[in-house]
């Protein structure tokens, strides 16, 4: 079966029925979750309703989970394709993966930077199929796209543009090559979340885009310094593999060595940032 015939965009009227249906539930945000909370309730909880999102071409969907008394939504993807030789207008890419794995990688990884920047995101079976199940993150304003089309300007340019580096930096370390604009979302207070790691976690041991590396701040900097092979392969195993993991060093070692140079020939207030804590 060819890799596009494993996507069905769902049609408009069936897409209507659903969210007509879902309308009748009510989805509260549990205040003061911590993220184990947050993966207990991922694992554990009934699903109660789905419905498809047509934004994606791997069959996302939005679940309405119910654990006692609360209720709350999430993302689904149960993607797994891998295509030795993907051939592409783009070009071709050896090793070509799309999986669900890469959501709940970095997730993890994202913990062990102290970034919280992606939302909460476990393993689980639903209706008989194994995928991500990610928490759906609330009081969400808009997309980067759509801030991007409209030309809405963030309230405070400079903390913006340090949640920025840190987007870009991450996304350089992971090799996401779908680190689009639309996959970064903004809430109502101006904090950004990254989601879709679907096709992140490559082989390749280069920088993709140095332009991505102009800043960064102390703390990532010096997390990003701490990562070893060890303590990766324990948190990220099974969703990574030994290679993806031996490629993500290689990764974080030119991207270190890459500000390292940066703050040698421009000095550190050109190039390092305070990010508040989130």
């Amino acid at each position: 079966m060819k890799y596009r015939q494993l996507f069905q965009v769902p049609t408009a009227l069936a897409l209507a029925a659903v969210l007509a249906a879902a309308s009748t539930v009510e989805t509260v945000s549990p205040a003061g979750w911590d993220c184990k909370r947050k993966e207990a309730f991922l694992e554990k909880a009934k699903v109660i309703r789905r419905e498809p999102i047509p934004d994606g071409i791997t069959n996302p969907e939005k679940l309405t989970l119910r654990d006692g008394s609360a209720v709350h939504a999430a993302h689904w993807q149960d993607v797994d394709v891998y295509i030795p030789v993907n051939r592409t207008p783009q070009g071709t890419e050896l090793h070509f993966r799309d999986c669900y794995k890469y959501n709940i990688a970095a997730y993890r990884l994202d913990r062990m930077l102290g970034l919280n920047m992606t939302p909460v995101s476990v393993e689980r079976r639903v209706a008989g199929s194994t995928g991500a199940i990610t928490w759906w993150i609330d009081d969400i304003l808009m997309k980067d796209r759509e801030r991007y089309k409209k030309k809405i300007e963030p309230p405070n340019p400079e903390e913006w543009n340090r949640q920025m580096h840190r987007i870009r930096v991450f996304n350089e370390l992971i090799y996401n090559t779908d680190g689009h604009i639309g996959n970064v979302l903004i809430t109502g207070d101006w904090n950004l979340w990254i989601i879709d790691f679907t096709r992140a976690f490559r082989l390749n041991r280069q920088i993709r885009d140095r332009k991505n590396l102009e800043s960064i701040d102390p703390a990532m900097l010096e997390a990003l310094t701490a990562l070893d092979e060890g303590s990766l392969m324990a948190e990220l195993r099974p969703y990574l593999n030994k290679a993806e993991v031996k490629a993500l060093i290689a990764r974080r070692d030119r991207i270190v060595e890459h500000f390292e140079k940066r703050i040698a020939r421009l000095g550190e207030s050109a190039v390092l940032g305070e990010v508040p804590e989130r």
